[in-house]
């Protein structure tokens, strides 16, 4: 049993993405059926999700619960090469 999948795109993209599937010979209704089942499969998508700064969600929340532990710690530094010298002992 078959059924319908619409999705909304600038001319642009869909052009762009048409042309890539073509040139593995695929149609875009295949390409798209490929990427859904490789989500399924994997159950996750199938390449990293990164945030405008190109960091992903995890990368993220790691940086921030180091910055409040820093903040409660108390630690600060006087200059910038104190700061380096700090970071690459770890």
């Amino acid at each position: 049993m078959s059924t319908t999948l619409q999705i909304r795109l600038d001319k642009k993209t869909k052009e762009k993405a048409r042309k890539t599937f073509s040139s593995m010979g695929l149609d875009m209704s295949s390409g798209i059926k490929l990427f859904l089942t490789r989500v399924i499969n994997s159950q996750s998508i199938p390449f990293p999700v990164l945030s405008a700064e190109h960091w992903s969600a995890a990368k993220k929340k790691e940086m921030i619960t180091q910055a409040r532990e820093a903040l409660r710690s108390g630690r600060s530094f006087q200059t910038a090469e104190e700061l380096h010298r700090d970071i690459l002992a770890k």
